[in-house]
């Protein structure tokens, strides 16, 4: 039962609870406490008043109050991107009719479009090609300086502009890897024998006998495009098979599996998507990422 009572030591009446004989002092709350509390009650309001607060349901579905000055987030962003886009759009215009090279020798207005080529890039690109460009399994590091289709600012924008074995666009880079045993071109024994002398190329090969039969097969089959050396055709988006880089994985088994089925990926071509000033934007922060190609 409680009992209230002034504490003798500070002088201070409790509220009357207690537990296990201890006492609850009743200390009044500061006065700046409680009219800041006030005033923050009164702030409430004001603020639903003045700006968009409360939602409501209308025929139409939700909406909320406009409030009195009709204050919107949404317009004030779309005014400073709409600031931004005119504060660069003449050195958009420039990048868009300019030499490739030119706007490289430009260091300001190499800035702008290296800023405009990482934005389409992480708004198109970066779903197959990572964050970072990176790439993963079947989808270039863009990092590196290893070029399937060639990593001059020439052979670069083509490949942006139209894409690879994109059926929209005629002028599509286009060439495929065949499958030697899907189709019945090679029996096991000779894909396994040509995959070991594909990793005989890079010293890897860990059947020698094997990987010397491989390399009549790769003669009488594989040389029309990666070469006799196997170093690759970047006119043919041959990849250079005496890396360590590889598109698909550069273990047996995949290799294997290249050969028998074939490789034929696909990427958009953006020059119907995107306008010229940002394909050669994307072109050269592309260039900039692997150190490109002369």
């Amino acid at each position: 039962m409680s009992e209230k009572h002034k504490d003798e030591v500070t002088g201070v009446e409790t509220t009357g609870h207690s537990w296990d004989g201890i006492r609850e002092l009743n200390n009044p709350l500061p006065k700046w406490w409680i009219y800041t509390f006030y005033a923050t009650i009164v702030w409430s309001f004001a603020y639903w008043v003045v700006m968009p607060a409360w939602p409501y349901l209308t025929g139409s579905g939700w909406t909320y109050t406009q409030g009195v000055i009709g204050y919107e987030q949404r317009n004030v962003v779309t005014k400073e991107l709409a600031a931004v886009a005119e504060g660069r759009s003449g050195a958009m215009e420039r990048i868009a009719t300019m030499p490739l090279e030119e706007i490289a020798n430009d260091p300001a207005l190499m800035e702008v479009a290296l800023g405009a080529g990482k934005a389409a890039f992480g708004d198109n690109c970066a779903p197959c090609h990572g964050s970072g460009a990176q790439g993963s399994k079947g989808f270039p590091n863009l990092n590196d300086d290893d070029w399937i289709w060639g990593g001059t600012l020439d052979d670069i924008h083509t490949t942006l502009a139209h894409g690879i074995r994109w059926d929209g666009d005629d002028e599509t880079r286009n060439n495929i890897m065949m499958a030697y045993g899907r189709d019945g071109i090679l029996n096991r024994t000779e894909i396994n024998d040509v995959a070991e002398y594909v990793l005989s190329l890079s010293g890897r090969a860990g059947n020698q006998e094997a990987a010397a039969r491989g390399a009549e097969v790769f003669a009488s089959q594989c040389v029309a495009c990666h070469g006799d050396g196997g170093t690759g055709n970047q006119e043919l988006g041959a990849p250079n098979l005496t890396d360590a880089i590889w598109l698909y994985g550069g273990e047996k088994a995949s290799i294997v599996e290249t050969v028998s089925n074939g490789r034929s990926g696909v990427m958009p071509a953006w020059g119907g998507r995107l306008d010229e000033g940002t394909i050669n934007a994307l072109t050269l922060f592309v260039y900039s990422l692997g150190g490109g190609e002369k």
